[in-house]
């Protein structure tokens, strides 16, 4: 009898060991209405940070620990889902889209408010020194608050959107490439939230560059190539829209060369919040699930004070450096400049030469003790990069997020800055864009443009505002630029005027010159160049600039036949210029972009492209109500 009572314990015990240790949920997630699958959706455990998002054909695999575990299921324009996972082995979910997320808010500035009651008839108006205003012409539906986060002192630096120039008197065009990201993060964030972002927030180079594009890889010594595209715009036929597209060189994995890795964690006690520190020590431990034995890994933190929490730590040695993220733990004020001064001391001390030396700042950017102010901070990074350090800023959080200073720091560092909101975002920084997120394969890499005024009357280069130079600092090396990454895209269009055509698009209007007078060179007009592209670049190590040229012909393609590249990049710019309300929009309106976008999805193996259609549809939607 006790042997049977013994052999039946030991069943019920390994029963419950197997179901302790987790089983695989499978599914597929369908949109409620057309029956469609919906290929990245974020599939979470609900209460932990553990989840994956929905493949190509809108199928999941997830582990669960148990019979109680809930998945929510998460996807721009559709209601939230959660569904208890019981006994099954699959859980197929349909999503109903949602047409009320972005009503309630309203938005001026840089100032968010809730508005109390769901008011039909709402328009917003902008006025940057003004409070929020609302215009509502209608009755309350039922009582709902939708609000921001208290206390919210985001910080985005103010854009003053680029402007059509006459190609007579100003036929170049000079400017940095940026492969920063942030932007398309945070304005997902926003709306994911019911909140329309600022305008400033809205840098709309980001949100084109936050997509990889299908560009020819690079052949011979070049560590990139550079294609272009010459179509029809979209949003002013009169007009035509110039494509620019750089590949970085793909480096394998195993053949990158030794990282001596920094993280500067904020463990300050304002990124005491879900999805600030516990984000961030996920988001590092996919990192160090990407280390090779030759990577090694030291962690400075700071709050009040900086400190060095791990050494320099061989990527071998991977649960230490795990088990000093875990150990991390948020509280105090936040000196940022002495962690900064830290932490390139700390990689400097470990450098590698030839090697990928680089901090890795994590933080919502709130520094209050010591050096804190956005100009001190900026001389030090100035100061720091002479060094051979990298720097990577990532932004995280809500309501205190200083936007501007982040992209600052990372724009005079030679580094990247990007906005992570969520695990899938982690995952997109550290995994996914592995090479190009860290290791820099050309540095102070810029554009000039000289337009041809026989074949061209005007143009204008859509963002890159921040990244505007003079013309003269083209041919300087001691000018800092852009740095592009392995296997990195960096993306810029064009709109431009042809020379006969008859658009009243203006570029301002001067007095006619007294002294001399602009004379076109005869060549000009026996030429099919409508521009000669110039770009320079240099080592990751170097210090001597080299060149590329290449020029773009009058031959424009219908917009039809174009790339799915060309008119994706064409549908986010219109996007970001729709969200900024832009005096150039044209004809541009979201039903447009939907469908230029819907028709340029490509492969889009990760749903990103999907992510921003049924963005640009929720927008649809509430577009059309107002």
């Amino acid at each position: 009898m006790k042997k049977h009572i013994y052999l039946l314990l030991a069943l019920l015990f390994v029963g419950l060991q197997a179901n302790a240790q987790g089983r695989m949920i499978t599914g597929t997630v369908t949109d409620a209405s057309s029956g469609n699958v919906l290929p990245g959706v974020t599939v979470q455990l609900k209460g932990t940070l553990s989840g994956t998002s929905t493949d190509q054909n809108g199928k999941y695999s997830i582990s669960v620990p148990g019979d109680k575990a809930i998945l929510v299921f998460m996807f721009l324009g559709y209601n939230t889902q959660e569904v208890k996972v019981g006994d099954k082995q699959q859980v197929d979910v349909k999503m109903e889209v949602n047409t009320t997320t972005l009503s309630e808010v309203v938005v001026t500035g840089y100032g968010i408010r809730g508005v109390a009651g769901k008011v039909a008839g709402i328009r917003v108006q902008k006025d940057r020194n003004a409070e929020s205003k609302v215009m509502a012409h209608s009755v309350v539906v039922h009582e709902m608050v939708m609000s921001a986060p208290p206390h919210n002192t985001e910080n985005y630096d103010y854009i003053k959107e680029s402007t059509f120039q006459d190609a007579k008197k100003t036929p170049l065009s000079t400017f940095s490439i940026d492969v920063d990201n942030a932007s398309y993060s945070n304005v997902r964030r926003f709306l994911s939230q019911g909140q329309k972002p600022p305008v400033d927030a809205v840098r709309i180079e980001e949100m084109v560059n936050y997509f990889s594009y299908d560009y020819k890889q690079p052949t011979g010594d070049a560590p990139f190539s550079v294609t272009t595209e010459l179509s029809e715009c979209p949003w002013n036929k009169e007009n035509q829209l110039l494509h620019i597209g750089l590949q970085g060189k793909h480096i394998a994995t195993d053949n990158l060369p030794a990282s001596n890795l920094v993280f500067l964690i904020d463990v300050s006690g304002s990124m005491n919040m879900p999805e600030k520190l516990p984000l961030v020590k996920a988001g590092f431990k996919l990192l160090v699930d990407q280390l090779r034995p030759q990577d090694k890994v030291a962690i400075v933190v700071y709050a009040g004070a900086a400190g060095l929490v791990l050494p320099a730590t061989s990527g071998d040695n991977k649960p230490a450096i795990m088990q000093a993220i875990e150990n991390l733990q948020a509280g105090g004020s936040t000196a940022g400049g002495a962690g900064i001064n830290l932490a390139y001391k700390v990689a400097q001390d470990n450098f590698v030469k030839g090697g990928n030396n680089r901090v890795i700042l994590a933080s919502d950017g709130d520094f209050n003790v010591g050096v804190s102010s956005d100009s001190e901070l900026v001389r030090i990074i100035e100061k720091k990069r002479e060094l051979g350090v990298f720097l990577t800023v990532l932004g995280f959080g809500t309501g205190n997020l200083k936007d501007s200073r982040m992209e600052q720091l990372a724009d005079k560092g030679n580094g990247n800055y990007a906005y992570v909101d969520n695990i899938l975002e982690a995952k997109k920084v550290f995994v996914n864009e592995f090479g190009g997120t860290l290791f820099t394969i050309a540095k102070d890499v810029k554009l000039q443009l000289e337009f041809n005024p026989a074949k061209v009357k005007a143009y204008r280069l859509i963002g890159y505002e921040n990244r505007a130079l003079a013309d003269e600092e083209f041919n300087d090396d001691k000018k800092d630029a852009g740095d592009m990454g392995a296997g990195h895209t960096v993306t810029a269009l064009y709109e431009i005027v042809p020379a006969d055509s008859k658009s009243e698009t203006t570029t301002g209007n001067v007095d006619p010159l007294k002294y001399q007078k602009i004379e076109l060179d005869p060549k000009a007009n026996n030429t099919i160049e409508i521009l000669t592209l110039k770009l320079r670049y240099k080592d990751p190590d170097g210090s001597k600039s080299k060149l590329i040229t290449s020029t773009v012909t009058d031959k424009a393609t219908p917009v039809a036949k174009t790339s799915d590249d060309f008119r994706f990049s064409a549908a986010v710019a219109a996007c970001g210029m729709l969200l900024r309300d832009s005096k150039y929009k044209g004809s541009a309106t979201y039903p447009m972009v939907l469908e230029l976008a819907k028709d340029a999805r490509g492969k889009d193996e990760e749903g990103y492209r999907i992510e921003f259609i049924n963005l640009v549809k929720s927008m649809s939607l509430l577009s059309d109500r107002r």
